[in-house]
């Protein structure tokens, strides 16, 4: 067993074995392997915080988030969260697919947060950084505890999902829906059953996710689709977006938004060495996309925008309107038909770069 706490609290009991920043043993549960979950230890601590703010004045700077969870049992290969887990002198790559902290009292400590003096908590944003929706969700149960709190509380909701556990608290969030402003985002990046298992080993399918979306429309909820990243030579073909789009609107989605990969460090490593394993005649396309930092270069940017572009409005999945405290699309309802199970063709690699 590994005693651990949460960075920041004040430490009483100090265990010398403890990952670095959560040395007190007192408000340590235990962490375990568990049945069902081959592979992965959940270590449960005590939480001094659930709400988090973030600092400046980017996309999300002086935003709150909550998040139950530190590592995702989604295993994407290009998480940007990755780094995160160096924090605690865990690697970025296993590690974090695999030893899972879970602030086991988040929701008692939310509560109590919410009553105390944070009174200009109006809008909560929760999927930002690991999935609130993980496997993990399904043993802890920990989100309907924090939406019934934030619903309580008056503040606007905000998720964003790979997870279709989502659909268990479908009736929860359409009754909270009556009260407080709820958005709805389901991520869904690539649309080839295989390529999607290699690079996300332990999402739900895609077609899981697209029937998902179908269930958050009927029941009452808008459901945007973050198509993203699109992955440079892999998923930016014009048959696969094409396709992505396409199911995407037949599934039900009110909106959807795309951009490409960024590989910030942890995350690249990761992402790279299987790009080399796997697809290693795309490393000298990826070298001149990404060789000066996280973000794609601008021209292969703008080439994707102009190919996305047309195909958002083809299926008027780029009509958007701002859900009131949560910046998530959320434009008015259409009714649509059940996701396409076609699939789609290879295209060669772009040659522009």
């Amino acid at each position: 067993m590994v005693c651990m706490r949460w960075e920041g609290q004040t430490a009483t009991h100090v265990d010398a074995d403890a990952l670095p920043g959560l040395e007190e043993r007192g408000s340590v549960l235990e962490q375990w392997p568990t049945p069902g979950f081959d592979g992965v230890s959940f270590m449960e601590i005590t939480a001094k915080s659930a709400l988090n703010r973030v600092p400046g004045d980017g996309f999300m700077g002086g935003s709150w988030t909550i998040n139950p969870y530190r590592g995702c049992q989604h295993a994407c290969r290009y998480c940007f969260a990755r780094n995160t887990h160096t924090y605690l002198d865990l690697d970025a790559g296993a590690d974090f697919d695999s030893r899972i902290v879970v602030k086991a009292n988040l929701v008692e400590v939310l509560e109590r947060e919410l009553a105390g003096p944070r009174r200009a908590v109006d809008a909560v944003q929760l999927g930002t950084n690991t999935d609130p929706y993980q496997r993990a969700e399904g043993r802890y149960r920990l989100m309907p505890g924090v939406l019934q709190a934030l619903a309580r509380h008056g503040a606007s909701i905000s998720i964003l999902t790979k997870g279709t556990l989502l659909r268990r608290d479908l009736p929860l969030l359409a009754s909270i829906a009556r009260d407080v402003p709820v958005s709805v985002a389901m991520s869904i990046a690539i649309f080839d059953d295989e390529l999607q298992q290699q690079v996300e080993p332990g999402t739900p399918t895609t077609r899981s996710r697209l029937a998902t979306v179908t269930a958050v429309r009927e029941a009452g909820l808008d459901c945007a689709v973050f198509a993203m990243p699109i992955l440079p030579g892999l998923t930016d073909t014009r048959e696969h977006l094409e396709h992505a789009f396409g199911v995407i609107a037949e599934a039900g989605a009110t909106s959807a938004i795309a951009s490409s990969l960024h590989l910030r460090p942890g995350a690249r490593e990761w992402y790279l060495s299987w790009l080399r394993q796997e697809h290693p005649h795309l490393m000298p396309l990826y070298a001149s996309l990404y060789g000066r930092g996280a973000y794609a270069k601008r021209e292969y940017r703008d080439w994707l925008r102009d190919r996305i572009g047309p195909l958002l409005r083809q299926h008027r999945l780029a009509r958007v309107r701002t859900t009131a405290g949560t910046g998530l699309a959320a434009p008015p309802p259409r009714a649509r038909q059940l996701p396409s199970t076609s699939q789609p063709t290879p295209e060669p690699v772009p040659t522009l770069f």
